[in-house]
């Protein structure tokens, strides 16, 4: 499916919950392509996979318009994001994919996930009429 088409989204039998982080790339056509690459399902490592719907994330997305990434996580109403976020980073592997996607990331070298993603504000929605 294409970026045209839009994406399907997966229901749940709960009420869920939405975070929005942003995350620059290093603007390098080459790096770009790399990570992109490592992020293809046959890639990515099933550790970290595992690890992300281990602490309770449902879905996880990344989105791409030049080295700029947009990431969407949906989480049931009552998952914690501090909690959640503490228990992946000590999650077996995460420090060792944290090390090795931080040379296609624009901040600092070996900057935590926390560190690198950025939460965003909501600042519209289609608002209740």
């Amino acid at each position: 499916m294409s970026s045209i088409q839009g994406y399907k989204m997966k229901e749940y039998s709960m009420p869920t919950k939405r975070y929005c982080q942003t995350l620059s790339l290093k603007n390098n056509p080459i790096l770009i392509e790399e990570y992109r690459k490592i992020h293809s399902e046959e890639k990515a490592w099933p550790e970290i996979r595992a690890g992300i719907r281990a602490v309770g994330i449902l879905e996880m997305e990344i989105y791409i318009l030049g080295s700029q990434l947009f990431m969407i996580i949906e989480t049931p109403l009552d998952f914690d994001w501090e909690i959640a976020m503490d228990k992946l980073s000590n999650l077996p592997r995460q420090a060792e994919w944290e090390k090795y996607v931080s040379k296609f990331q624009d901040c600092p070298y070996l900057s935590s996930s926390a560190e690198k993603w950025k939460l965003m504000e909501r600042m519209f929605y289609l608002y209740e009429d």
